[in-house]
C-alpha cells in the first residue's frame, strides 16, 4: 500500500506540473487581453478541468502509449513496464517544472512520448521504438503552428475587415454575432459535444441502427444549427426592443467580443482536461493494474475513480498556485492581445487541434496556440512581436522530446539498478 501511495504522489507532482505548464498556457490568451481576471481563469479552468477530467477522461489507457511502444511486449515482465511507467511520471513532471518554472510553455504530450520512449530504448532496445511515430510528431512540431498561425490570420482579417474596421463597428458586430456563434460552437463542438453525447451515439446505434458512421459530425452540426438560430432570434429581439444608443467604438467591440472568448476558454478548459489527464495519470493506472493484479492491463481496463480525482485536483492546484509564469508568456509576453485577437488564436488552436485529429495526426495544444498568438502578430505587421520570448519558446521545444528522453532512459536505468 506505501508503495501506491508514493507513486501517487509522483502522479499528484505530474498531475501538478500539467496544470501549472499545459493548462495555464491555454487560459494565457484569454487573460492577457483581459477578457478574464487571472482568478476568474483559475475558477472557470478548475471547474471544467476537473470535470472533463473526471467524468470523460476514463479511456487514459487507450491513450498511454500515444503509439511510441506496444505494451504487451512487456506481458512476460509486468514489473519491468512498471518501473518504465515510473521514470515516465518522474521524467515529465521535473522537465514541465523546470520549463514553468522558466515561463516556456512546452508540449506535455511530447514530454511523455519522450519518456517512454527513452525508457523502452534501455529496457527493450531500439526495436521497441517506433520511429515512424517519433517522426510524425517532430513534423507536427513544425506543421501545427504554422498551420494555427495561418488559420488565425485568416480569422483575425476578417473580423478586422468585416467588423473592426467599419464605420459602426458596433452595428457590423451585431449582424456578425449568429455567424461568430455558429463557429464558436462547430469548432468547440466536435470537439466537446462527442464526449458529453457518447451515450446518446451508442442508443442511436444499438437501438435504432442509426447509418450515419459520423456521429459526432451530426451532432456538432445539429447542435450549431440550433445554437446559431437561437442566438440569431434573441438578437433581432434584442435590437427590436432596445431603443438606448450603443458607443460606436472600438472598446465596445472589444467588450462583447470578450464574451466570446470566455465561452472559448471554457471549452478549451473542459477538452483538456477530458483530454489530456492521460499524460498525468495513465501511468498510475498501468502501476496499480500491475500491483493489483500481477498483469499489463488491456486497453479496455477500468480506470478507478480515485485516480482521475488525483488527476483533477492536482491540475487544478497546479494551475492556481503556479500558473501565473506561463499565462504571462502566452498572453502577454508574445503580443498584446485583444478580446478580438485572443478569441482568433484559440478558435484557430482549436481548429487545427480538430482537423488533425479527424486525420490521426498527433498535435499539441500548446504549439497550435502559441503559432495561432504568432499569426495574428504577424498579420499585424510583425513589429509588436517579442523575438527574445519566440527564440526562448522554440528552443525549448526543440529539446523537449531528446531531453525527456535521455532522462526518462536515465532515471529507468538507475531504478533498475535499484531494484534488482
Amino acid at each position: 500500500m506505501l508503495y501506491i501511495i508514493l507513486v501517487s504522489g509522483l502522479a499528484f507532482f505530474l498531475a501538478w506540473n500539467l496544470g501549472a505548464n499545459d493548462v495555464a498556457n491555454a487560459m494565457g490568451t484569454s487573460v492577457g487581453s483581459k477578457a478574464i481576471t487571472l482568478r476568474q481563469a483559475v475558477l472557470i479552468a478548475g471547474i471544467l478541468e476537473f470535470t472533463g477530467a473526471v467524468v470523460f477522461g476514463r479511456q487514459v489507457v487507450n491513450t498511454l502509449t500515444r503509439g511510441v511502444v506496444d505494451v504487451q511486449a512487456f506481458v512476460n515482465d509486468p514489473h519491468t513496464l512498471s518501473l518504465g511507467m515510473i521514470s515516465v511520471l518522474i521524467t515529465c513532471g521535473l522537465w514541465l517544472q523546470i520549463a514553468t518554472w522558466r515561463g516556456w510553455p512546452v508540449a506535455s504530450s511530447h514530454a511523455t512520448v519522450g519518456a517512454l520512449a527513452g525508457f523502452s530504448l534501455v529496457a527493450l532496445g531500439q526495436s521497441a521504438v517506433q520511429w515512424s511515430t517519433l517522426g510524425l510528431i517532430s513534423l507536427s512540431w513544425l506543421l501545427t503552428p504554422v498551420v494555427s498561425g495561418a488559420i488565425a490570420a485568416l480569422f483575425y482579417r476578417t473580423i478586422q475587415q468585416g467588423i473592426l474596421q467599419q464605420t459602426y463597428p458596433v452595428r457590423q458586430l451585431n449582424e456578425w454575432i449568429p455567424w461568430l456563434s455558429v463557429a464558436l460552437v462547430s469548432v468547440f463542438g466536435f470537439i466537446v459535444l462527442p464526449q458529453i453525447t457518447y451515450p446518446i451515439q451508442q442508443f442511436l446505434q444499438t437501438r435504432w441502427q442509426w447509418p450515419f458512421p459520423e456521429q459526432d459530425l451530426a451532432i456538432a452540426i445539429a447542435g450549431s444549427a440550433v445554437f446559431g438560430l437561437t442566438v440569431w432570434s434573441w438578437q433581432r429581439l434584442a435590437l427590436l426592443t432596445n431603443s438606448v444608443a450603443i458607443a460606436e467604438d472600438q472598446t465596445t467591440v472589444e467588450n462583447q467580443l470578450a464574451n466570446f472568448q470566455v465561452c472559448s476558454a471554457c471549452f478549451v478548459a473542459f477538452a483538456h482536461g477530458s483530454n489530456d489527464v492521460g499524460n498525468a495519470v495513465a501511468p498510475l493506472v498501468v502501476i496499480a493494474a500491475i500491483y493489483t493484479t500481477q498483469a499489463i492491463p488491456t486497453a479496455g481496463a477500468a480506470v478507478p475513480l480515485w485516480i482521475m480525482v488525483l488527476g483533477g485536483i492536482g491540475i487544478v492546484a497546479g494551475l492556481a498556485i503556479a500558473g501565473k509564469k506561463v499565462m504571462a508568456t502566452v498572453g502577454e509576453n508574445i503580443i498584446p492581445l485583444q478580446p478580438s485577437s485572443g478569441f482568433c488564436a484559440e478558435l484557430a488552436a482549436a481548429t487545427t487541434i480538430l482537423l488533425a485529429s479527424r486525420w490521426g495526426l498527433p498535435v499539441s495544444t500548446t504549439h497550435a496556440l502559441v503559432g495561432g498568438v504568432v499569426g495574428i502578430g504577424l498579420s499585424q505587421g510583425g513589429k509588436n512581436l517579442q523575438l527574445a520570448t519566440l527564440r526562448q519558446i522554440g528552443g525549448a521545444w526543440v529539446v523537449t522530446l531528446p531531453i525527456s528522453m535521455g532522462l526518462g532512459a536515465v532515471l529507468f536505468a538507475g531504478l533498475q539498478f535499484l531494484a534488482f
